[in-house]
């Protein structure tokens, strides 16, 4: 065990234990649903950038990656790049609108709008199921990610790595709410940009500039300094089914679309949208750059998910190393504690108080409940990732396509038609949800395209089709009160 490495860290963690105790102790009066979930509305334009973010960035841009650049070479990171919309894309299309109509049905979740628009509670109980299944399995692979860096950077046995981290990630999210998250948040997204770069110029350095890294790329195999990458994985098709699957379809990911109805004010979503391209694009550019030129450093890794904490031991001091451990532990415990609040909030709002809604003044009963939901639900995803997979990027990307597919066209197509009602919404839910699983599972790429992009395509046709037997919606759901 690396004890100079481990120090710092041990210090990190108990800073966001600290700071989740100073939310607990500035929780406002009021909804506690509301100020448990959501934080009372109250972020700021900085406050909702790093969130975001945080939220976004993951193991798997951390550890999964990197990895995948360590072994497909530089094509890989110009793949990455594409993701730099994404807080564009969720912040402008979801949010003014989004959050007036979150604030005008009192919304605490993403089904509550599906809910208020749609007037369907079959429909809630498919997406909080659908939710929930898929939550689990991106929850695991963070859980396997905050393992892997204890394991390799710190000298940690995995399964004990994995106790530490997924039972202060359960108990830290569990205490402190959403306010918790998304203080922790701005401070991880700090670490992780300070990370980030320090680590990269540390790479190059120690590979002897970019030229000579490039270089020893070229000596390994020409095909890592190539745009369509090691293997010729990057096609064309390839590449677009991507930018859909990590870039516009996160517009229908849960846990992003609710920090578009948390924020305080049109001021704030202007400086996040701005604040929040920046960060992605030095986060991405260069955890991705650092792990393709890892490779040139440490050219015989057996696992390519250890790229990072690998090289963070090899080039950093063992003090800094610990610091610098931070970075992509703080993009997973960031992604984590958002999805944890998500679930949870699944539970208590959308399942368990739909059937008991008589428990809803009873405040107590909730604050205990939410809490343990959450951190029973933490406890479950430690257990489905004590044996983890060599790759953890292509499971991440199964379950955000199994949310995409799902959740997004019920979810944009109901903010902008007005003509949009339930059985066209329950029908793109459900053929989405199948179709993806079923190409997912026999792992069909139909003209070589990833199954998210027939899957939306087949699911933004039956929303039409089913459209036109259901019943009209309401007249009054997008219009201004």
């Amino acid at each position: 065990m690396q004890t100079e490495v481990l120090l710092p860290l041990i210090a990190y963690l108990l800073l966001v234990f600290g700071l989740s105790v100073y939310a607990y102790t500035r929780r406002q009066q009021g909804n506690f649903l509301t100020e448990y979930f959501l934080g009372n509305r109250s972020m700021g334009g900085f406050v909702l950038a790093m969130t975001l973010t945080a939220t976004y960035i993951s193991a798997s841009s951390f550890i999964g990656g990197p990895g995948a650049a360590y072994k497909f070479g530089l094509g890989w990171v110009l793949l990455a790049m594409i993701q730099l919309p994404a807080v564009w894309l969720s912040l402008g299309v979801l949010g003014k609108k989004f959050a007036i109509l979150a604030r005008r049905y009192n919304a605490v979740t993403l089904n509550d709008m599906l809910f208020a628009r749609y007037q369907s509670r079959l429909l809630v109980w498919l997406a909080s199921l659908s939710l929930l299944v898929a939550f689990l399995g991106a929850m695991t692979v963070q859980f396997i990610g905050g393992a892997r860096l204890l394991e390799t950077a710190a000298g940690i046995p995995y399964d004990t790595g994995l106790l530490i981290f997924g039972i202060s990630i359960a108990l830290y999210t569990a205490f402190g709410g959403f306010r918790a998250s998304v203080l922790n948040d701005a401070m991880q997204g700090l670490v992780m940009l300070l990370g980030t770069i320090l680590l990269l110029f540390a790479v190059i350095h120690a590979a002897g500039g970019l030229h000579t890294a490039i270089d020893k790329l070229q000596q390994i195999d020409p095909k890592l300094v190539s745009v369509h990458g090691g293997d010729d994985v990057l096609s064309l098709p390839f590449m677009a089914s991507f930018w859909i699957l990590v870039c516009f379809g996160v517009i229908g990911l849960p846990h992003t679309a609710v920090r578009c109805i948390s924020y305080k004010d049109s001021k704030a979503v202007h400086r996040g949208i701005v604040l929040g391209t920046i960060v992605v694009a030095v986060l991405m550019l260069g955890m991705h750059l650092a792990g393709a030129l890892g490779r040139a450093i440490l050219p015989d890794l057996k696992i390519p998910d250890q790229v990072i904490p690998t090289l963070m031991i090899t080039v950093l001091p063992p003090y800094a190393a610990g610091i610098f451990l931070a970075a992509p532990m703080a993009a997973i415990m960031s992604t984590i504690n958002a999805q944890l609040l998500q679930s949870s909030a699944t539970i208590v709002k959308d399942l368990y108080l739909g059937i008991k809604p008589d428990q809803l003044a009873n405040e107590r009963k909730l604050k205990r409940f939410s809490s343990w939901a959450t951190f029973v639900l933490g406890l479950l995803v430690l257990l489905a990732a004590w044996r983890p997979p060599e790759m953890i990027i292509w499971l991440n990307l199964l379950a955000f396509g199994g949310l995409e597919a799902v959740f997004l066209w019920p979810l944009v197509l109901g903010l902008y038609w007005e003509r949009a009602n339930a059985t066209g919404a329950l029908s793109s839910m459900i053929v989405g949800a199948v179709c993806y699983t079923l190409l997912a599972s026999i792992d069909l790429h139909i003209a070589g395209l990833h199954p998210i992009v027939p899957s939306l395509s087949l699911s933004l046709l039956a929303f039409y089709i089913g459209n036109r037997f259901g019943s009209p919606a309401r007249e009054t759901a997008l219009k201004p009160s």
